[in-house]
């Protein structure tokens, strides 16, 4: 098969622990677009969370997108306009905050640039530390949230979040697509939107195929383009359960997995350690 299009999530697969990229890891992707592979990034980041990264791999100059919000947004890097884009209204941000009370979890979003949020905790700190966006803490967060956005996720200790994931999967399957990014992160997009769809709709804009798309990721809001791409592959970082559903297995973040990968399928090189 030869392959048009490579996916990749961005925390604990592209990215190193540290956050950055592995120099054979930008090798590897910059060899596959001088080949006209298109190099996507698929993130449950916001947009502005993920330009830099783009900007690294010259994302602008061959043409390709970013999928930011958990594909609640496509922006064409080299034009900046948003293809697609996906809302909450604020009604129904107020619906996830009440339930957010009852369940005695932290909640935030995003209102431009910041993240808002009505407390402090360690989780939304996390994401202002990974998203590079500051935090606003307001009185009310029903109040502050006077336009719609793009996502909301509800914040809490792993062990907290994987019952109540299951528990408003069930209770909101009419209303949102929820799914967690990380452990600690339990994401609301609007309804029927997630990776894999928005990798529908701009593969579809391209003119390529779903067997010719690979998708790395390795949570459980890559499962989507996971199991949608043609190559579905599922880090040696990630859960089993991701695994399990994977077509390929490749090694960790930590070791070069995503340049394996390209190595491997799209640049047909020889295997290496």
């Amino acid at each position: 098969m030869s392959y048009k299009m490579i996916v990749l999530d961005l925390d604990d697969t592209l990215l190193r622990d540290d956050h950055s990229i592995s120099a054979r890891t930008k090798q590897s992707l910059m060899e596959a677009q001088e080949m006209g592979v298109k190099v996507v990034l698929a993130s449950g980041r916001p947009t502005f969370g993920m330009k830099h990264i783009a900007e690294e791999l010259s994302l602008a100059e061959y043409g390709s997108y970013i999928l930011s919000f958990n594909g609640g947004k496509i922006i064409n890097c080299r034009t900046l306009e948003e293809v697609f884009s996906s809302t909450l209204t604020p009604e129904a941000v107020c619906d996830l905050y009440h339930i957010s009370r009852r369940e005695d979890v932290f909640i935030h979003t995003y209102v431009g640039d910041e993240i808002v949020t009505e407390t402090e905790n360690p989780y939304t700190t996390i994401e202002s530390d990974l998203t590079g966006l500051p935090i606003r803490v307001v009185d009310s967060f029903t109040k502050a949230v006077t336009e719609p956005v793009v996502k909301v996720l509800m914040v809490e200790a792993p062990e907290k979040l994987k019952d109540l994931e299951s528990k408003l999967q069930a209770e909101l399957e009419s209303e949102f697509s929820v799914m967690r990014s990380k452990p600690y992160f339990l994401e609301f997009t609007e309804k029927g939107v997630t990776k894999g769809t928005s990798l529908n709709q701009l593969i579809q804009l391209l003119g390529i195929k779903r067997e010719e798309v690979i998708a790395i990721g390795d949570s459980y809001n890559d499962l989507a383009m996971i199991e949608f791409a043609g190559l579905g592959v599922a880090m040696g970082n990630a859960p089993e359960e991701i695994k399990e559903i994977a077509n390929f297995v490749t090694d960790t973040n930590m070791n070069d997995g995503v340049a394996k990968v390209v190595d491997e399928f799209v640049l047909n090189k020889p295997a290496l350690v």
